[in-house]
């Protein structure tokens, strides 16, 4: 792809997904919208979606994100429901979705259809993170949908491989294809492991922040091409290392912390923005492979393979959910709440995305014989049909249906409650340590710099208090959300008048921006990020 169009690409996704934020539209919804609009539009580059491009260079990054915002210790107290649909759910899905491919479309052969039923089996990680940040669905669902896209991939292009060489004519068994899903999921996971220690210790002992966050923009495509060479699971290698990373992210410096936050979120968020976009772009591509295929024809087949997907997840989810339960009394304790509900929303959260077309687009012209895939430009067309239809018809209606199951989202006052209560606890241990400090001759200060850092221990003490407190009558605010604006009305007066010495010469750039990077560090520290 040549520069310009590239460009032109990142800057109208980011156009179109910054206006989305103003508009109910899910950003996902609105981009693949305004991408099939665009694949119509004369004069708009050809944006051939190429797999060597998305699945080493686009979906590391995604992944290596996703797993650094997602919570270890959260997924592992559901390595249950995530291992079964990010596993079993795949590959049922394969199976099932191929078989009925196949009785469904006449003259499409067997081993096509499973490779159909593979490409399209997974739900997209940045689809099911984008809608479920959007949505702000309970903690334990927004954990086995992000939990499942983390790993649903590795099963998926195993499955794919396997698959394939069976349609290729490269021969393929039960046997040899169990044996293939094992080396590369253990593999994938082995070298996880191997490279999350010294990366770690790299990025401990790394002192400069710009270093630092350089390493990390780096770390997805090492762990992915690491893997990838010893004919191992990239997806589960990036996995694997992102969330020891971001388990373990307290032990790297604030400015890291700050920097590589910043870095990472520019990177998704134009990701994101051209991923989506990308996937709408392909509508006239893939219509004019359809050859002998006629369009009626070929959505018909499409509206049957989409219903195919959507009931075929179900048909996993609701046993998934509750057999367990029926046959384990341990996991009937550890799980007393679940309900019709949850699976439901589980059921109907799960979007498609660019990872299944990209797996298509992969798909060889040519059989080993020398013949042509069967059936090839079809199966690219089937792909995209449920890719748009998940995310359009899912991602639509999926608010509309979680308001009428009146789902509860997070409870904001209980988590204030244990933010209050963990600040609490963490200030009282640091005024102690305070304590310990000033006793000692050595760290000798005035009292009026002694009061500052104990105010400022009192300050921290209070502030999440004060959110649960009582609401300014006149401007609806907390006291605390009064601190904070005040604060930002200083700082912002300290800001204009920096600015103006520069201007009048008394003090120069360098030193405005030394004066100014302490203002912002001030702002940083006295506002919570109010948007996740």
């Amino acid at each position: 792809m040549e520069a310009l169009p590239l460009v032109g690409l990142i800057a109208v996704s980011a156009a179109v997904a910054g206006a989305a934020r103003r508009t109910p539209v899910p950003a996902p919804l609105l981009l693949v919208a305004a991408g099939l609009i665009a694949s119509y539009v004369p004069g708009v580059p050809d944006y051939h979606l190429d797999p060597h491009i998305v699945l080493p260079l686009v979906l590391p990054p995604l992944l290596h994100m996703a797993a650094l915002e997602s919570s270890y210790l959260d997924l592992r107290a559901n390595i249950r429901p995530v291992a079964l649909l990010s596993v079993g759910y795949v590959l049922f899905a394969t199976v099932a979705v191929g078989c009925l491919a196949y009785l469904l479309v006449p003259e499409l052969p067997l081993p096509t259809a499973l490779v159909l039923g593979a490409v399209i089996a997974p739900p997209d990680a940045v689809a099911a993170t984008a809608i479920a940040r959007r949505l702000g669905l309970p903690g334990r669902i927004t954990t086995i949908l992000q939990g499942e896209s983390l790993v649903n991939d590795a099963t998926a292009i195993t499955a794919y491989k396997v698959a394939l060489a069976a349609a290729v004519g490269a021969g393929a068994s039960w046997g040899g294809g169990l044996e293939e899903f094992a080396l590369a999921s253990l593999g994938g996971v082995g070298v996880g492991l191997a490279l999350m220690l010294p990366i770690h210790w790299l990025r401990r002992r790394l002192k400069e922040a710009l270093l630092q966050n350089t390493l990390s923009l780096l770390i997805p495509f090492i762990a992915y091409a690491a893997a990838e060479q010893v004919h191992a699971s990239g997806v589960l290698a990036v996995v694997v290392v992102a969330l020891y990373l971001g388990h373990h992210s307290w032990q790297v410096d604030f400015a890291t912390r700050l920097q590589e936050e910043a870095v990472w979120k520019m990177v998704a968020f134009v990701l994101e923005s051209a991923v989506f976009a990308l996937i709408g772009l392909q509508l006239a591509f893939v219509v004019e492979g359809l050859g002998g295929y006629g369009v009626a024809e070929a959505l018909l087949y499409a509206a049957g393979v989409f219903a195919a997907v959507v009931v075929v997840r179900f048909v996993w989810v609701y046993p998934a959910t509750f057999l367990p339960p029926m046959v384990s009394r341990r996991i009937r304790e550890r799980e007393p709440d679940t309900n019709w509900t949850a699976p439901l929303i589980v059921g109907w959260a799960g979007m498609r995305g660019v990872v299944s077309l990209a797996i298509a687009f992969s798909i060889p012209l040519t059989t080993a014989s020398g013949e042509d895939f069967p059936a090839r430009n079809l199966v690219l067309f089937l792909t995209f049909t449920t890719v748009i239809g998940t995310l359009v018809v899912q991602g639509l209606t999926l608010p509309s249906l979680i308001r009428a199951l009146r789902i509860p989202g997070r409870d904001v006052q209980a988590e204030t409650l244990a933010e209050a209560q963990a600040q609490s606890k963490a200030s009282a241990a640091a005024e102690q340590r305070l304590r310990e400090l000033l006793d000692d001759e050595r760290n000798t200060l005035p009292e009026p710099l002694a009061d500052r850092l104990r105010a400022v221990l009192e300050r921290r003490r209070n502030a999440v208090w004060e959110r649960l407190g009582t609401v300014n009558a006149v401007t609806g605010e907390s006291a605390d959300d009064t601190y904070r604006r005040l604060a930002r009305e200083m700082i912002s007066t300290e800001r204009d008048v920096f600015v103006e010495l520069r201007d009048r010469r008394e003090i120069d750039d360098e030193m405005m921006r030394t004066l100014l990077r302490r203002l912002d560090l001030e702002e940083a520290a006295a506002y919570r990020e109010e948007t996740a």
